[in-house]
């Protein structure tokens, strides 16, 4: 018999467990080395923004795929990063990488108190609860004065002492750089005690109980951890777009954001990454064949523009169709059949 075997738990439990991954591996920091050099300005603007959708998917397929904590508030945490974010660093003057933190830690605490709810609801209950938590965060920075309502607030720009980023270019390593970060955390949680605990409660939380897990405190550390990776996403964004309204906030982000772990794949660190990607790829993608096609077929872009949104829905439901598992399952496959090619199974 051939194939890969491990025969020590230190093996079971590498992040690089073969010559494959390792491959991909230095691929990846080949194109992250080489790409801003390569693309242009607005090819970079598109990279930065799957950087930043990256991390908050992860934070929100921890919550949903792993520990199986149906939230419809996700784009409200990313929220309250970006905003504590700007008044850090506007009103009080505190650096961008200690207020990167605080904001991540400032939603986590909201998130926790989020959680408490989740010990006693369940399904559309919960989800229910989360969105109306959404909902009051948008109506507070709608009303509050420090956040100038809807006329929205201006952010600063990243800077490390006297050094300021400004180009697409720097934005793309720093951006990357935390999302690659965010990666490994989030597989490394995954092999830990508590993503373990999380898989747990979210086939069966009766029994995870009785195995001894508290679910009390996983559930509501699974908001928290949830929830930071939502307020350091959101501080990002912030300070990436440089200005930010309530209204870039609202339910259609956090229904874009579970589009993101349903079409990549629920449960899994990869799909988060691929549902990311093209989510944040499609809407660009319209723009591209509109543009394309508006010269010779006037008629067929403006129906592609009046039709946009529902393309991105047909999207959404071919995938849940004909692929339950998302682009991950996809992958999975694609992985198999050339392991086994040129044998059927």
């Amino acid at each position: 018999m051939s194939g890969s075997y491990k025969v020590s738990y230190k093996e079971d439990m590498a992040i690089f467990q073969n010559l494959w991954v390792k491959v991909w591996l230095i691929i990846f920091i080949i194109l992250a080395v080489f790409s801003p050099i390569l693309l242009n300005r607005y090819q970079l603007s598109i990279l930065n923004e799957m950087g930043i959708a990256t991390i908050g998917a992860l934070g929100l397929n921890l919550l949903i795929g792993y520990t199986g904590q149906l939230s419809l508030g996700h784009g409200a945490f990313l929220a309250i990063g970006a905003y504590t974010s700007a008044l850090l660093t506007g009103k009080l003057g505190i650096p961008f990488f200690l207020s990167l933190p605080l904001s991540g830690l400032m939603a986590s605490l909201l998130g926790l108190v989020v959680g408490i709810p989740s010990l006693r609801l369940k399904g559309l209950y919960l989800a229910l609860g989360t969105l109306a938590f959404a909902f009051i965060v948008e109506y507070i920075l709608f009303h509050w004065d420090l956040t100038q309502g809807d006329l929205g607030m201006a952010v600063k720009r990243i800077g490390i002492g006297d050094y300021v980023i400004r180009s697409q270019r720097q934005y793309f390593y720093l951006i990357m750089a935390f999302a690659t970060f965010a990666v490994i955390c989030t597989k490394n949680l995954d092999r830990s005690k508590i993503g373990r605990s999380f898989k747990a409660i979210r086939d069966r939380d009766i029994a995870a109980e009785a195995m001894g897990i508290p679910l009390a405190k996983y559930k509501v550390m699974a908001f928290g951890i949830s929830a930071f990776y939502g307020g350091v996403a959101g501080c990002l964004m912030a300070h990436y777009n440089r200005w930010i309204v309530p209204g870039s906030f609202d339910i259609s982000l956090s229904i874009a954001y579970i589009a993101m772990i349903i079409i990549g794949g629920l449960g899994t660190v990869l799909g988060s990454v691929l549902g990311a990607i093209l989510i944040t790829g499609v809407p660009h993608g319209i723009v591209y064949v509109v543009d394309l096609l508006k010269g010779d077929y006037p008629a067929l872009s403006g129906f592609i523009i009046d039709f946009k949104l529902g393309i991105f829905g047909l999207i959404i439901v071919l995938t849940l169709l004909f692929e339950p598992k998302g682009l991950f399952g996809v992958y999975q496959r694609t992985k198999v059949y050339f392991k086994t090619w040129p044998f059927k199974y």
